[in-house]
Formats: structure tokens, C-alpha cells, sequence
């Protein structure tokens, strides 16, 4: 066997060991939010804790490398936004998609509401985020679309509000989140701005109640079980 032959399996199986870690990662991340146990993370994706810090030194590093497809869809989220013509259209187009993802991918809630406990990690992706959604209030305040006094930071606001509707009715109520939004961009839109569109459609009466009682039990709260009145 000659000097170089082992170095493909090496190689390979230092792969290996990053995709299961990846993939342990967002697990634990989807489970436990940005905070989850590294060392719980190692033990998920079958390798010492040596191992995970070698493929990522530090925390922010994994976390890049498991969203690293929804990272990019994020930062480049914006930016489609401010380039759509029409002010209010691209304002609404941003909210909705940032709404969408966090629906979609619990482990990327605190990332999008830029509460990473890595947030050294990402302070370029959050100032060009951040530029980005000042730019869409402003055009959208100047064409007379979005109430004047909106400001960025009600942007995150409204993402920590969809995702306590989320977490409270994702498997319960799943048409709740997506109606929310909608009322909050019309709440949003400035007085004489035009039609909102329509709402979609509600989630059911029994929908809410399983979600109240299934909210209520993660309280400990003894009456959660009672049915509703009706």
C-alpha cells in the first residue's frame, strides 16, 4: 500500500463525520433553538465532541454551515424586495417570505429573529440585512404605502409575534399564522394607501380550541383538558 493510499478514506470519512454532524445539528437546533448542547449534538451524530469542534471550532460556525442554504435565502430575501418596483409590493413580498420561512423551519427562528447566541458570526449577514430592511420602510413611507410611524425594529416585532402563533398552533391551526401576517399588513399600511387583499382563510373554531388547550397544558394549567364552552 503505497504512501498516499489511505488519504481518500481519510478524507471520506472526515466528510462523513461533517454531514452527520450537519445534520445532528439541525435537529437538535429545530428541537432546542440555537442553544441546543453541543455536546448533545456530537453524541446525536455518533462522534466525539473533539471531532465536532476540529470540523467547527465554534458554535456560530456550525450554525452557518446547518442553515447555510437558509442563510443565503435570507440575505438574498431583502434584497429581491428592495429590487421589485413597486414600494409597498416589495415591503409585503419580504414579510411574507420572512413569515413563510420561519413556518417552515423551526431551527431557523432565532436566526431570523437575529437572537443568535453567535451573533459575532453573523454581524455582516444583520447589517446588510438590517440596511436593507431600513430601505424598504423608507420607500415604502415615501410613496405613501406604510404608516409613518413604522420603524425597522417593528419588522422584528412582528417575527417574534409569528412565531409565538406558530409555536402555539403549527400543528393545530396551521391557516393561523399566514392570517395573522395579513392582518398585520393591513394594520400596517398607511390610511387611504388602497384595498388590502383578502385574509385567507380562518383556522376553524375546533382548530383554536385544540390550539388554546394544547397551549395551556405546556402552562400547566390543571383546566387545559375541560372542553371549551360552547
Amino acid at each position: 500500500m503505497g504512501p498516499d493510499s489511505g488519504r481518500p478514506v481519510l478524507r471520506s470519512d472526515a466528510e462523513r463525520n461533517r454531514a452527520q454532524i450537519i445534520k445532528a445539528a439541525r435537529a437538535a437546533f429545530a428541537e432546542s433553538g440555537l442553544e441546543a448542547p453541543l455536546h448533545g449534538i456530537a453524541r446525536r451524530a455518533g462522534v466525539g465532541i473533539g471531532t465536532l469542534y476540529r470540523r467547527f471550532p465554534t458554535r456560530g460556525a456550525l450554525i452557518a454551515a446547518a442553515f447555510a442554504a437558509e442563510m443565503e435565502e435570507f440575505a438574498a430575501a431583502v434584497d429581491d424586495a428592495v429590487a421589485e418596483p413597486d414600494p409597498w409590493t416589495g415591503f409585503c413580498r419580504y414579510v411574507e417570505t420572512m413569515t413563510r420561512m420561519q413556518a417552515r423551519d423551526p431551527g431557523f427562528r432565532d436566526l431570523v429573529t437575529l437572537s443568535s447566541p453567535a451573533a459575532g458570526e453573523f454581524e455582516t449577514l444583520h447589517r446588510r440585512t438590517y440596511a436593507g430592511i431600513k430601505t424598504l420602510v423608507e420607500r415604502a413611507q415615501r410613496a405613501g404605502a406604510l404608516r409613518a410611524d413604522f420603524v425597522p425594529e417593528d419588522i422584528v416585532m412582528l417575527l417574534m409575534a409569528n412565531q409565538g402563533v406558530i409555536m402555539g398552533t403549527a400543528r393545530t391551526a396551521p391557516r393561523t399564522q399566514p392570517r395573522l401576517v395579513a392582518y398585520l399588513l393591513q394594520a400596517f399600511a398607511a390610511s387611504g394607501a388602497g384595498a388590502p387583499p383578502p385574509l385567507p382563510p380562518p383556522p376553524s373554531r375546533r382548530q383554536i380550541q385544540r390550539s388554546l388547550q394544547r397551549m395551556n397544558r405546556s402552562f400547566g394549567d390543571p383546566a387545559a383538558g375541560q372542553p371549551a364552552e360552547r
